[in-house]
């Protein structure tokens, strides 16, 4: 028996979500599928990120064991050809067997497309949020700044999540103005707003509570001197709204 470590890719848009659910089409789901069309074997795959509805990835990292003969790079042929081309595997290694792609993970980093502007390129809107309200720059960064360190992520933890310590350290929310997204070699011009987010890791619609207070904020709605008191308060109701799932990017995970 020996571990396979993925390297993965993939468009969020028709999926729900990356754990498998009952009746409904998931990024692990369709893996483990090709994976026992090419191996065999039913083989549970474990992702470092359970990645939402619609969320997309650039460098989600997920493993499983197999006692196929096929080594990693044949193993990586093979889901490819096998696999929807929405999902790629870009890497396949050996990888010890006590390695575990979520619990060794030493952090994780994600970022966030808003489109400021009524009217958006037909090529964007599956992955950016479109807010045509004119957003407050300023607010936003100094919002953004209470985030960073180590706190009590309950005011920002999806409603339901049974995670029993929400506290989690920030190391890292910046916040960039994109006047232009390079696609297919072209440039889509626009008002783009870029947030990054670097952490230890995350509660689930951690990043996309964020994003929704953050835009709240550029809007007015609220302060950027009540993000240390909605922080404190450990109150989900009193933070902004859940950013839509779109716009998020599993960027990549660091061991």
């Amino acid at each position: 028996m020996k571990k396979i470590r993925l390297l993965l890719e993939y468009d969020g848009t028709n999926y729900h979500g990356w754990q498998v659910q009952k009746d409904e089409t998931t990024i692990q789901g369709i893996i483990e599928d090709g994976v026992q069309r090419i191996t065999g074997e039913h083989s549970s795959i474990i992702g470092a990120s359970r990645t939402d509805a619609g969320v997309h990835a650039l460098g989600q990292v997920a493993t499983f064991r197999t006692e196929s003969r096929f080594d990693p790079a044949s193993i990586r042929r093979a889901l490819n050809a096998v696999l929807p081309p929405d999902i790629r595997v870009l890497g396949a290694s050996g990888v010890d067997d006590a390695f575990h792609p979520r619990e060794d993970a030493g952090g994780k980093r994600y970022f966030y497309i808003i489109a400021n502007q009524r009217i958006s390129s037909a090529f964007i809107f599956r992955y950016a949020w479109v807010v045509p309200q004119t957003l407050d720059m300023d607010s936003i960064i100094e919002a953004s700044r209470v985030f960073i360190g180590r706190h009590d992520f309950s005011s920002f933890m999806g409603t339901g999540s049974d995670i029993k310590d929400p506290v989690r350290e920030v190391h890292s929310l910046n916040i960039e103005r994109l006047e232009k997204i390079d696609f297919m070699t072209a440039g889509l011009s626009g008002n783009f707003i870029k947030i990054s987010i670097e952490a230890e890791g995350f509660l689930r619609h951690m990043v996309r509570n964020i994003v929704g207070t953050l835009v709240e904020t550029g809007r007015g709605r609220i302060f950027p001197d009540s993000i240390k008191e909605i922080l404190e308060s450990r109150d989900r109701r009193k933070a902004g709204q859940t950013a839509p799932p779109q716009g998020l990017f599993l960027e990549r995970i660091d061991y």
